[in-house]
This record gives structure tokens, sequence and C-alpha cells, in this order.
């Protein structure tokens, strides 16, 4: 016989001062942490992808500037408007479409007022079409 073989069969100490500590806060205590906080964070900020710039030529920023003006003499069309959003984070950005009435296009600004408040600068925009026709005007 060992000299612990008489508290082999105590009952469990129940403390009458600190409540029972749940299961999942005691596995808690010996989860693993994060050594590196904020890695996995700028991992995935780094594997997101953006989309270039397309330059555009001549030709094609006449071609929308007769649209615009177009527009702005009718006042009343239903447009899609394809334009680029820049990335705040990193260099490129997206494409981004929007559909509706132009309520002004303002030059001293340099960009479109859409009828539900969204502005658009002028310098962005790739494409102008009709909506729900999808032929350019």
């Amino acid at each position: 016989m060992s000299k612990y073989d008489d508290m082999l069969y105590l009952p469990h100490h129940v403390s009458m001062t600190h409540p029972h500590m749940p299961r999942a806060d005691r596995a808690a205590q010996f989860a693993p942490f994060a050594a590196l906080t904020g890695y996995e964070d700028v991992i995935g900020e780094t594997a997101r992808l953006t989309d270039a710039r397309a330059e555009q030529d001549e030709s094609h920023l006449a071609e929308l500037d007769g649209q615009l003006r177009a527009l702005a003499a009718d006042g009343n069309a239903e447009v899609t408007i394809v334009y680029f959003v820049a990335d705040a984070k990193k260099a490129g950005g997206r494409y981004e479409s929007h559909t509706g009435k132009i309520r002004k296009i303002d030059g001293a600004l340099r960009q479109i007022v859409m009828a539900d408040g969204v502005k658009i600068a002028l310098g962005d925009v790739v494409e102008i079409a009709e909506a729900g026709g999808g032929s350019e005007i």
C-alpha cells in the first residue's frame, strides 16, 4: 500500500465560495492562443484580387461625352452606367454598374448625380447604355 491510498475514495471537493466553471470555459483555458494576431487578416487582404483600371482612348472618351450631352438634353432616360471604383487599401479596384435616371450632370464637380443620390465621377465612367435595352446610347 502506498501513502496516498487513503485519498483514492474521498468525495470530490466542491467549493462553497466559487461557482463551478462550465466545461466550455475550462476547455478555453487550454486552447492555443494566436501568437500573430491580425496575421490572417493581412494574408486575406493580400490574397484579395482587384481589377486594373483600363485606360480609355480619346475616341471612346469623345463618344461618352456625346452620350452624356444627349442625356443632359433628354433628362428622362433610364440608363445603366458602368464605372470604376478605386480600392481604398490597394492598387486597382473594381467595375460596378448602376441603373437609374440621371438627375444632373455637374460639370464643375465633374460628376453625374443620379436620381437616387448616387454620385459617379465623370472620369470613372466606362460605358453608358439604355436600361433594359442593353444597347449603348
